[in-house]
């Protein structure tokens, strides 16, 4: 089955475009992909392409602030915000969608579900816990905050990566950066999201955990959660603590894979999510 792809724009509610692909045929089961804090919707590029091979219809969305949707002017990034976007994004997959959602993506997908529990019929959660561990956190968010008059040239900007992610057999190279990189009038080139992003996403995510804690109690969807075996933003503790909060749920290692799960391993990632999607039922549960 061929992979029929086309560019999607929706405007949030507050007049926000947000930038999507559209991965499938109209008519198929639909998975919304949501990525992490940092990302992209190019992150799920390969995975939905053979998940639509497959008979599935992707939506894969940049959040607002990243990648080609709108900035806010005043650096809104409220979680309601997000949690408004991915309630829009949902009502335009249509009914029964399932939700991938990775680090922050999975979050607010989590705290969506327990607002409104018809919104997905299940969610896959990647490399993600309603309590995480700090330290890992912290390596990411430094990753961050680190050039933040950005790079002089793409080779110095493949370095920076190439030095966060030692473990990538194969580095990325300049060129496939320019989708992840904008340059400004300056010259420079820079992260592809907002830099108020950062200001209070720390301060924000803890104030959020009590939240987060009591929303996965009130999931009764089936729910998968895949976590990297070399992860040090989930561990067995933050794990554990999960599955008994929501005790329907299957959790899958993906060996050799840090928290950048489907980067790291694409094939038993794809793998992963195609099996447990094969096994719900067609309606709602």
């Amino acid at each position: 089955m061929l992979n029929h792809k086309a560019a999607v724009s929706l405007v949030a509610a507050d007049g926000l475009t947000l930038s999507c692909d559209l991965h499938g045929m109209a008519g198929h089961p639909s998975l919304i992909f949501t990525h992490g804090f940092g990302q992209t919707r190019l992150a799920w590029q390969s995975s939905a392409a053979q998940l639509a091979g497959q008979g599935f219809l992707c939506l894969c969305a940049d959040a607002r602030g990243h990648g080609a949707s709108d900035w806010h002017p005043q650096g809104d990034y409220s979680i309601d915000q997000f949690i408004a976007d991915l309630e829009l994004m949902a009502g335009f997959a249509g009914p029964s969608a399932v939700l991938v959602g990775a680090s922050f993506g999975g979050l607010v997908g989590l705290l969506a579900q327990a607002r409104r529990p018809e919104l997905f019929r299940a969610l896959v959660l990647v490399d993600i816990t309603p309590r995480w561990e700090t330290a890992g956190v912290e390596r990411i968010l430094a990753f961050m905050r680190a050039h933040p008059d950005g790079f002089a040239s793409l080779d110095e900007a493949a370095a920076s990566i190439a030095a966060y992610l030692p473990h990538r057999r194969e580095t990325r190279s300049p060129q496939r950066l320019q989708a992840l990189l904008v340059q400004r009038e300056d010259g420079r080139y820079r992260w592809h999201w907002d830099p108020a992003l950062l200001e209070r996403i720390a301060e924000n995510g803890e104030r959020h955990q009590s939240a987060l804690i009591e929303a996965a109690r009130q999931i009764r969807v089936p729910v998968l959660l895949l976590s990297g075996s070399d992860s040090d933003v989930v561990s067995q503790a933050t794990i554990n603590e999960f599955l008994d909060l929501v005790p329907q749920a299957r959790h899958v290692v993906v060996p050799r894979a840090t928290h950048m799960v489907a980067g790291d391993r694409n094939d038993l990632f794809t793998d992963a999510v195609l099996s447990f999607v094969r096994t719900l039922p067609q309606g709602r549960n």
